[in-house]
């Protein structure tokens, strides 16, 4: 299963002596680093920092409780709304490009020959990543840029003198004076490989078959809105419950794509990695996850984001339902603007 986390700050972290400004949260790395590896070498030998956990070593005790009031969620309910919608009219501007780039190049099929010589006159390497990159499916060609965005992010991670950035930007928190950005940048953000690696897992065994149903340029924009949306979600519950904490992670969007998929067909046999035998329904599956999604909201479990993910899988839950048909079917108007900008294809 994919995950976000809820970072607790100062629940997780074994030194007590890394400081963040209650105003600009400014993280002191070097300090924090230089604390951790002495508290761990005079630890003893059972102490282990959680370097490959879906925790961080960090800690904070200087969150603004007085920011989490139910009357500050209207800032990032107007970037959930207009980012969303700026996500599907640029995915269908993205679809209707590639339909005119495609009837162009029917209209310029004399000029075929030469382009062939252009390309055998290339690198064998760039025709190499040519030929490897029109064999991937629509799905796998939006997997990929999203895969490695997410590896970057997840190395910037590692480099010390990124901390205080990304403490800043790839974690949201409604607590936080930048409460909008990063409610887009921390679906990109991983702080540990077993974090990185399930998430990415589960995104690339359910991208090709919701890019079939959904297209490249609509899956797009439903897996970045959802992204958006689950921190939303994330931060209401935070706000209601009083419970402040970093978000991590790209589960909220996944769950968006695994909720597509499990609405749109749930008849689809799916199974466990490591227990082939075992097979279940893909309606089952959300069902039993978003049941145990909302027992963890219900019952105050803070180890995983469950707000977050409840919030991806009702977005595409609702998107199989009823977004795809009376939201997405009634883009004309928008590609009718957009043709007129553009003009007669030349």
């Amino acid at each position: 299963m994919s995950f976000s986390k809820i970072i607790n700050l100062g629940d997780l972290c074994i030194s007590k002596s890394a400081l963040l400004s209650s105003k600009n949260l400014k993280f002191h790395p070097q300090r924090t680093f230089r604390n951790l590896r002495n508290n761990k070498k005079n630890a003893g030998p059972n102490t282990d920092l959680p370097t490959n956990s879906v925790a961080t070593p960090f800690q904070s005790n200087n969150f603004d409780a007085s920011k989490l009031q139910i009357n500050n969620i209207w800032k990032p309910l107007g970037f959930t709304i207009v980012f969303s919608t700026a996500c599907y009219g640029g995915a269908a501007i993205w679809e209707y490009e590639n339909m005119r780039s495609h009837a162009a190049s029917m209209l310029k099929k004399p000029l075929s020959l030469f382009r062939r010589r252009t390309e055998e006159r290339s690198h064998p390497y760039l025709k190499e990543i040519a030929k490897w990159w029109s064999s991937l499916s629509g799905g796998e060609k939006v997997f990929v840029p999203i895969c490695v965005l997410n590896v970057l992010v997840f190395a910037a991670w590692k480099l010390p003198r990124c901390q205080p950035f990304m403490l800043k930007w790839f974690c949201s928190n409604p607590g936080s004076n930048n409460i909008c950005l990063p409610m887009l940048l921390s679906t990109f953000s991983h702080y540990s490989t077993l974090h990185l690696l399930a998430n990415m897992y589960v995104l690339h065994s359910f991208s090709t078959g919701a890019a079939q149903g959904l297209g490249k340029e609509q899956f797009l924009g439903l897996y970045l809105s959802a992204g958006v949306f689950s921190s939303l979600t994330s931060y209401l519950y935070k706000m209601v419950t009083k419970q402040p904490g970093l978000s991590l992670g790209a589960s909220g969007a996944i769950m968006a794509i695994l909720g597509y998929v499990c609405t749109q067909y749930p008849d689809t046999r799916l199974g466990i990695i490591l227990i082939p035998i075992f097979s279940f329904s893909a309606g089952t599956a959300i069902k039993f996850i978003m049941g145990l999604d909302t027992a963890g909201v219900l019952l105050g479990w803070k180890f995983f984001d469950h707000a977050a993910h409840l919030g991806g899988a009702a977005f595409g839950m609702f998107w199989a339902l009823y977004g795809h048909q009376h939201v997405w079917q009634k883009r004309e108007p928008l590609l009718q603007l957009w043709h007129s900008a553009r003009g007669a294809i030349k």
